[in-house]
């Protein structure tokens, strides 16, 4: 019960940071309000962070809470390639509507350049646990390819989520991202499916003819 809130604390905390951020940018916004905004207190804010600086971190952990909440709308016996996509299509519309790009863009800056932990890349996090399990699923249905380990999978299919992000950030958002994931985003995975020639070059041509 204890380490629930704790978790708990940390989620307000998070959750009220990035949200001031996105509404009043983040250089306006002071550690105070964010302790007020999320109703916790000053030690707890220091007990999770050292700092304003040390949140930019945190959008690893809000995504983990958005997996967190779709994992349970998931049916075992989906198609987990569809299931790929529908976790792309709602952590990215998630991001779209609560994430300061210029944010986001600092997020990306900082994590090619320290030399600390790099929170988007930690195996450990429920995104990557989730991922593993659909994939290993999806191999045991024969929907996905089994001739790549579940890691390499795994691996591939935040390469190409990062991707999406990072361009959307370099063209500064000047087009809707949930949009333009929902068209390329299965083009870019197609080749996750089971080995199927036709079937790839059919939703690559798709995508194509939509976009």
């Amino acid at each position: 019960m204890a380490k629930k809130n704790l978790k708990k604390t940390k989620s307000k905390i998070v959750s009220a940071a990035w949200k001031l951020f996105y509404e009043q940018g983040y250089e306006d916004t002071t550690i105070e309000e964010i302790i007020e905004e999320s109703g916790t207190s000053k030690g707890s804010f220091y007990h999770y962070f050292e700092g304003k600086d040390a949140l930019l971190g945190s959008l690893a952990y809000m995504m983990d809470e958005k997996y967190e909440e779709l994992e349970p709308t998931i049916a075992d016996d989906a198609d987990s390639y569809e299931v790929l996509l529908y976790l792309n299509r709602e952590l990215l519309t998630m991001i779209e509507e609560t994430i300061n790009m210029e944010l986001l863009t600092r997020l990306y800056s900082t994590q090619l350049t320290t030399h600390g932990d790099r929170p988007l890349l930690d195996h450990g996090r429920t995104y990557y646990k989730l991922l593993r399990k659909i994939i290993t699923r999806g191999q045991e249905q024969g929907t996905l390819r089994a001739d790549m380990r579940v890691n390499e999978l795994v691996r591939y299919y935040a390469m190409c989520e990062r991707a999406l992000l990072y361009e959307w950030c370099l063209r500064k958002g000047e087009y809707s991202l949930s949009e333009e994931a929902e068209c390329k985003f299965p083009m870019m995975i197609a080749s996750m499916k089971t080995k199927n020639k036709v079937y790839t070059l059919l939703c690559i041509v798709s995508c194509f003819i939509l976009c």
